[in-house]
């Protein structure tokens, strides 16, 4: 894959090891509310937080519960998150590197995420933050992963076309919400494998292959 005019990375599981945290205090959410879902599920559906798409998401696969309750359940598992598991949570140890790397060529980079703004100061070093030449967050944007408004923002912002720009992503509503956008898509399989993944242009096993791939 050619080198590109910007990357623009997904948070959890791409930037940080987080993903593992937020499965788990998932299922204690869930558990609260009397249902039992399997970790692979959360995994697969990570990102895919519009109550509509969860429900929907969640209900094809035998969980069956309404908007209503989705968002209850969210609520909780935001309070579950940070109260226990929050404090955990580290940047994959290569991401300095390939960021400082990027901002040396004078390449854009963004972060674009779903979460909401007032998260990432409590969860991202500063440091690592300012890598980042634009921010795309949950509460920014209309319509989240795997809609394509968070990429098309991204994009907008730094100036570039979609098709100068390659995403990084770990999941299937990451994924969609790039290609949507008309952007390429370098898939991690930090939580998942290559048949969860197909969507991507390009799937890499881990973030030392992701840097060969940038760097090349």
């Amino acid at each position: 894959m050619k080198r590109q005019g910007a990357y623009l990375f997904d948070m959890d599981g791409v930037v940080l090891n987080s993903m593992p945290y937020h499965v788990r205090a998932w299922q204690e959410a869930f558990m609260e509310f009397g249902l039992n879902v399997p970790e692979r599920i959360l995994y697969l559906y990570e990102g895919a937080i519009e109550p509509d798409t969860a429900v929907r998401l969640f209900c094809k696969n035998g969980c069956k519960i309404s908007e209503k309750e989705f968002e209850a359940i969210l609520e909780r598992q935001k309070e579950i998150f940070k109260n226990c598991y929050r404090s955990k949570i580290r940047p994959f140890p290569e991401i300095p590197q390939i960021l400082l790397g990027l901002r040396e060529r004078g390449v854009p980079t963004a972060l674009v995420t779903s979460s909401h703004s007032d998260i990432l100061s409590s969860i991202l070093p500063r440091q690592l933050l300012d890598l980042f030449s634009c921010l795309v967050t949950g509460d920014s944007v209309s319509r989240r992963k795997p809609h394509p408004d968070p990429y098309i923002k991204a994009v907008t912002t730094l100036g570039q076309g979609p098709g100068e720009c390659i995403a990084i992503e770990n999941a299937p509503a990451g994924i969609e919400s790039a290609k949507k956008a008309g952007l390429k898509c370098i898939a991690l399989k930090t939580t998942l494998e290559d048949q969860d993944l197909k969507g991507a242009d390009l799937i890499v096993n881990d973030h030392r292959e992701l840097m060969d791939v940038i760097n090349s």
